[in-house]
């Protein structure tokens, strides 16, 4: 193994970590519109990812920060072609960020609801538009010999992008239903895991038709490889442990079911990073997109130093706030706002 392919490891492995840490932070951002009856319910819902989902998101970030320092080439044709998407998705995830903070100012219902939904919608947008990129990498685009991609933005609505972003979609919606099943009580508690049955369910078809879709309309053989198997298992136990009210079991196996989705991608990929529909003697590949081995090793002992470190300090960030939330009975003051940056730190 060179360390050009152990660095498209480790980058896969910031991708997978986003999305199951990230994933039921955009599940429960899209579903605290729909699964709450008062504004105090909202601001429980909120609560329950207040202190970490902003912790989550650096695994996104770190990801692309990979991508930059390992492989600059993939880096330039990937984001150069993504450009317009990548706008619109650093957009969802400022709208996101601000709703957190800024829902709360003013005690106006239309100020409130602005921002409410712009959570709402900023959440569903992020897992779909990095899911039809990562789709679209596994698909193919048309790239030239350059390694410039000569299409327009809506050659990056591919079928099988869309249907990959639609998937990472509603698995993220189910991780955040299994997830306040965890951190909610009483009726708000029934409420999750009642939309944890039904989302399981439309979960379990699209992972199903995602993973046929890959082997079939791609043509990467009919076998599943075991990552893919264990990503469907997972999809399916965890809509049957929502049925059987197994709430840490069932967010369990939602986290290894978007896990293992992610991961088949990158796994059918390898050893490219972007596949050419141009020619295939243009796929960008780790081996002619990799850094020169001084800047890997150099990025090797770094990330042998601090990378424990970040998931020591998360771990220990998730231990602390642990706790359920329960809907005060007598005013919606008593609920606390849901804790900024500053706060948790």
């Amino acid at each position: 193994m060179t360390l050009g392919d152990l660095w498209f490891i480790v980058d896969v492995l910031f991708w997978v970590g986003f999305f199951v840490l990230e994933g039921f932070d955009f599940g429960v951002g899209m579903l605290h519109s729909f699964l709450s009856r008062t504004d105090t319910e909202r601001r429980v819902i909120v609560n329950t990812i207040g202190p970490v989902w902003d912790g989550n998101e650096v695994w996104l970030i770190v990801a692309g920060a990979v991508i930059f320092a390992a492989f600059p080439s993939w880096y330039a044709t990937m984001f150069s072609t993504f450009y317009l998407a990548l706008v619109v998705l650093l957009v969802a995830l400022m709208v996101r960020g601000l709703a957190f903070e800024y829902q709360r100012k003013f005690d106006d219902p239309r100020w409130r609801s602005t921002w409410r939904w712009g959570l709402t919608i900023g959440s569903a947008l992020i897992p779909l538009l990095a899911g039809v990129a990562l789709g679209d990498l596994l698909h193919g685009l048309p790239i030239n010999k350059a390694h410039q991609f000569t299409g327009g933005f809506w050659t990056l609505l591919t079928p099988f992008g869309l249907w990959t972003g639609v998937t990472l979609l509603v698995l993220s919606l189910f991780m955040g239903a299994t997830y306040l099943t965890l951190k909610t009580t009483g009726e708000l508690h029934a409420r999750a895991q009642r939309a944890a049955v039904g989302i399981g369910v439309l979960a379990v078809v699209v992972t199903l038709g995602f993973m046929t879709w890959m082997h079939v309309g791609l043509s990467t053989g009919f076998v599943p490889k075991p990552i893919e198997a264990l990503a469907l298992m997972a999809v399916i136990a965890a809509a049957w442990l929502s049925s059987a009210k197994a709430d840490g079991w069932s967010f369990t196996a939602a986290a290894v079911g978007i896990a293992g989705t992610v991961g088949s991608i990158f796994q059918e990929l390898f050893p490219r990073v972007m596949i050419s529909t141009t020619n295939a003697a243009y796929n960008l590949t780790v081996s002619n997109t990799a850094s020169p081995p001084y800047t890997l090793k150099v990025m090797t002992v770094v990330a042998v130093i601090f990378f424990p470190c970040v998931l020591v300090y998360q771990a220990w960030g998730y231990h602390v706030f642990r706790k359920r939330l329960s809907v005060p009975r007598v005013g919606g003051d008593d609920v606390a706002k849901a804790p900024t940056t500053a706060e948790t730190s």
